[in-house]
């Protein structure tokens, strides 16, 4: 999330779906521009002589409809709220762990159970991943004022807090709120909840922010003083200097986005080599190049590798809170998420 806004700008300008420059012609990867750097599949490169072939998308919705369209792909990359859809669809098959060398290391919060397939089968495997929490104002709001979620139905801020106009943070954060931490069997009554919850928090907001460089100048000039941000507005606002804190250890807990590979169905390229780049992307040599893109790595041995002051500096260390991470859901919860989201921006 948090990078691959970043990301899209200039996605746009080169041009979508296209195919770039020819490397391993055994295998072709979906993915947003960026991910193409050899640093984070160091392995593959070193094993088979070059790097993957890529094609790029510029969000996942396009990535869809051309694999729907016939384009044939051997792996893509998306976050986990595109999941259900591609593995409904057909165009995903299971991946078989027992040839993911890392797949024990991984980061138990970032796995869960994949909803959208029977137990057995797993259908994406995370890669990349970020946190969202508080990130607010440490001169003019005190840290105890921080230490709920319900600071976000605080009149003390009112129209001074914002939330992200995405509809898996903002519910993110409700659930939390409401006491779930696992939105993947949220009933009925607990998606009320939260929806309640965000209408109540509606009025008490500014702005709902869209990416990360428009929350960082919101909470620049003081206009904003309490957000749900992503992780990378701590470094990149604490580097600017300015006084900024990043509270995920509210009561109530914090949230991580994620975003990994899945196998596609009827692929036209190597199906070992498709494991060689999901082994090279979750191999300890990834985690530091990721890192200093911004993302962080779900190999987990590999990420306690670089040390407890690393990990917090960039919002990503260990915490003792509560965590939902926004794992794959079922699609008609989803799509009342998004229909409730919609209603609640637009004050109803």
């Amino acid at each position: 999330m948090t990078a691959f806004t970043r990301l899209l700008a200039s996605t746009a300008l080169a041009g979508l779906a296209t195919a770039a420059a020819a490397q391993d012609s055994d295998l072709l990867v979906f993915d947003y521009s960026g991910f193409e750097d050899p640093a984070f599949h160091a392995g593959y490169a070193e094993k088979h002589g070059a790097s993957p072939s890529f094609a790029f998308f510029g969000d996942e919705e396009e990535a869809f409809q051309k694999l729907r369209s016939g384009f044939k792909a051997d792996v893509t990359h998306v976050c986990a709220g595109s999941v259900t859809k591609f593995v409904d669809s057909g165009l995903a098959e299971p991946w078989d762990v027992s040839k993911i060398n890392a797949y024990g290391d991984l980061n138990a919060d970032l796995t869960g159970q994949d909803i959208a397939a029977a137990a057995q089968d797993v259908y994406f495997v995370p890669t990349d991943f970020g946190s969202t929490a508080i990130a607010y104002n440490t001169e003019e709001v005190p840290a105890e004022d921080v230490a709920s979620l319900q600071v976000f139905h605080d009149p003390k801020y009112s129209q001074r807090m914002t939330l992200p106009d995405n509809v898996d943070d903002a519910y993110a954060l409700a659930f939390l709120a409401t006491g779930v931490t696992n939105w993947q069997n949220a009933s009925d009554a607990e998606l009320d909840a939260a929806s309640a919850w965000l209408r109540e928090a509606h009025p008490h907001l500014r702005t709902y922010w869209t990416d990360p460089g428009e929350l960082s100048q919101l909470l620049a000039t003081g206009e904003v003083l309490v957000s749900w941000a992503w992780n990378e507005t701590l470094p990149t606002m604490v580097d600017e200097g300015f006084p900024i804190g990043f509270q995920r250890e509210a009561s109530e807990g914090s949230s991580l986005w994620l975003c990994g590979y899945v196998n596609m169905a009827d692929a036209q390229g190597s199906e070992d080599k498709a494991y060689d780049y999901l082994n090279a992307m979750l191999a300890p040599s990834s985690t530091v190049p990721l890192l200093e893109a911004g993302y962080g790595h779900s190999n987990a041995a590999a990420m306690a590798d670089q040390g407890e002051e690393m990990l917090t500096s960039v919002g990503l260390g260990q915490i003792d809170a509560p965590v939902l991470a926004q794992l794959p859901m079922n699609a008609e919860l989803r799509e009342k998420m998004v229909s409730e989201f919609e209603k609640i921006k637009a004050g109803f």
